[in-house]
């Protein structure tokens, strides 16, 4: 079933018994955010939240916190189409009349892409208008007792291109409420809106921008998807819908609305001004901190008449965002060899906040392709902002991170296989470089035959400074002993005695709990990757050749907790308390 708007969707829970309606008073500060933690991890139903404390309007969230809801929410016919559309550019090439007539569903499915304009009358979204303090009546929604204040936490957040409306963004940045009338707006580097308010700034001018809140659910998809800079996300939200997105104009002035949103709010951010955002409890499990951002002032808001307010909670993967991350990359992974012929197929983790890990397959038609297809990767918008590549020419699945991490390990050779890159970019969520957006990348390569077998079980008797030794997979050790405070040297003492032992392991991670990062793939890959930058964290023996550094092995990568990193974000006790007294209150 396409849903033309949120409410369609949610009914579509209520009657397959996936929605949990919570009539008892529910305060947005911290409560809600815990009752909705602690049924995402559990796999269960999205919540309906009737009487949320100091706003008259309902809250749903965890609409999309399991597999299933995601599949029902869209259902196979955007991978399908895109599959098609893939296929088609070899099938239409050249255009003949029998190939068009082959590809005719095709034509009549991309005939349906766009937008429509519909009159007010056929907006819901128009219902109510609020010109004085327009956000005064929004739920002020906390997730974490360290945060800067409430936070719209999914804001489909919509800007032109200046000077070029037809170039427009589509883009989910965190919106903290200051007030009834402003809020902070988070552009990270390398987001399309940040490029438009760039842009704006330079012109000296204010630029408008309009928050949408609900809609369909594809609308919300394609504000997340890591979409190519050309493709606009309405069309893309319209492609999912398998039909024409409506869209009404704003009788107050400003952009044009989605027609079947929840709320749309319309202001503008006006050129070099700035103001405290944050701290947050983001997608990494840590809390990004406070810094200076762009200032968004609300000249009016419009809602339907019964509207429910849409939000996620974020924090420590899995969640919401972990799940519509996962359908994004399949909807769009037949489309990366149209843009990178070379690569097979490509895969960000989103246990590890997905900027810091992303893999592919590649082709090897030639030596040394594989380095090709790396440029290319880290030159592809969102994608150069990938902290660690990890690259081979073997097929395999690379959700399953073990599969691919011993391929790689069997086959690399560290003096020309590694490749560590420092004074780059960096996500701005990501606080493992010395400074905000800056950082370092590394590239692995293991491509070819197997030059080694993987050892699997450690022999090799006592480390220094350490004192537990587990094996992840094979051929990848991980080691916990001193914290970095106590010994922030250990990662070259051990190297020392690995290197001295002529120990077999590839790879070795140092971290805080041994034990417990090697429990499961998720543990792994989060507790390692949002916790080493490569030009400061990774350590080898190696010698400099043809302004070339070849590395010897092992390769030691001290994944520690550092001083300046930001704290894993944890509920407050006594919000943990009351959750546990209220919980039969809430009917779960």
């Amino acid at each position: 079933m396409i849903y033309q708007n949120l409410r369609q969707f949610i009914e579509a829970l209520r009657k397959e018994n996936d929605l949990h309606i919570i009539e008892a008073p529910v305060d947005p500060y911290l409560e809600l955010a815990e009752i909705h933690r602690r049924v995402i991890e559990q796999e269960g139903k999205a919540l309906l939240f009737t009487n949320v404390k100091g706003t008259p309007f309902p809250v749903v969230s965890n609409l999309f916190g399991t597999n299933r809801r995601v599949d029902m929410a869209f259902g196979p016919r955007p991978e399908q189409l895109m599959k098609t559309i893939v296929n088609a550019t070899k099938t239409l090439l050249p255009p003949t009349p029998k190939a068009l007539w082959n590809e005719r569903g095709l034509i009549r499915d991309m005939i349906k892409v766009g937008v429509k304009t519909v009159s007010a009358a056929e907006a819901p979204v128009l219902g109510v208008q609020r010109t004085e303090a327009p956000l005064a009546q929004l739920p002020r929604v906390t997730s974490w007792h360290e945060d800067g204040g409430p936070f719209i936490t999914l804001p489909l957040v919509y800007t032109e291109k200046p000077g070029q409306p037809k170039d427009h963004n589509l883009g989910m940045y965190r919106i903290q409420i200051y007030d009834d009338s402003t809020t902070g707006i988070h552009w990270q580097i390398h987001k399309g809106g940040g490029f438009h308010y760039h842009e704006a700034e330079q012109r000296n001018e204010p630029l408008p921008v309009t928050i949408f809140l609900g809609g369909p659910p594809a609308l919300i998809a394609s504000a997340i998807a890591p979409a190519p800079e050309n493709l606009p996300e309405l069309m893309l939200a319209s492609l999912i819908m398998g039909d024409k997105l409506p869209m009404a104009e704003d009788p107050l002035g400003g952009h044009r609305i989605p027609a079947e949103a929840e709320f749309a709010i319309s202001g503008y951010v006006p050129p070099h001004e700035r103001r405290p955002e944050g701290p947050f409890g983001d997608h990494f499990g840590y809390y990004s901190l406070k810094h200076d951002f762009p200032v968004f002032h609300v000249k009016h808001a419009h809602h339907r008449k019964d509207a429910i307010y849409p939000a996620t909670i974020v924090g420590k993967p899995r969640q919401e965002d972990y799940y519509l991350g996962e359908f994004l990359q399949r909807l769009l992974s037949p489309a990366y060899p149209l843009v990178m012929p070379a690569v097979r197929s490509l895969w960000a983790y989103a246990e590890t906040g997905v900027h810091a890990l992303a893999a592919a397959v590649v082709r090897e038609s030639y030596s040394r392709e594989a380095l090709v297809s790396a440029f290319t990767i880290l030159g592809q918008g969102q994608l150069s902002l990938t902290k660690f590549l990890m690259l081979t020419d073997k097929p395999l699945d690379l959700s399953n991170f073990t599969v691919l991490l011993e391929t790689i390990l069997e086959r690399f050779n560290p003096a020309q296989d590694l490749f560590i890159l420092n004074h780059t970019s960096h996500d701005t969520l990501d606080y493992t470089g010395r400074k905000l957006n800056h950082g370092s990348k590394a590239v692995l390569m293991g491509v070819g035959e197997p030059v080694r077998e993987l050892p699997r079980m450690y022999e090799g008797g006592d480390l220094p400074g350490i004192t537990r030794i587990e094996s992840y997979c094979g051929g990848c050790l991980v080691i916990s002993g001193a914290s970095y405070e106590q010994e922030p040297e250990l990662p070259v003492h051990v190297l020392q005695r690995m290197s001295a032992m002529e120990q077999k392991w590839p790879l070795v991670f140092i971290v805080d709990n041994a034990e417990e990062v090697v429990r499961s793939q998720a543990s792994f890959l989060w507790t390692v990757f949002t916790r080493f930058n490569p030009a400061t964290d990774m350590f080898a023996d190696h010698e400099v050749k043809l302004h070339h550094l070849n590395y010897k092995l092992p390769i030691i990568v001290d994944a520690r907790m550092k001083p300046g990193y930001p704290d894993e974000v944890l509920p407050r006790e006594d919000i943990v308390h009351l959750v546990d007294e209220r919980w039969k209150s809430y009917g779960l």
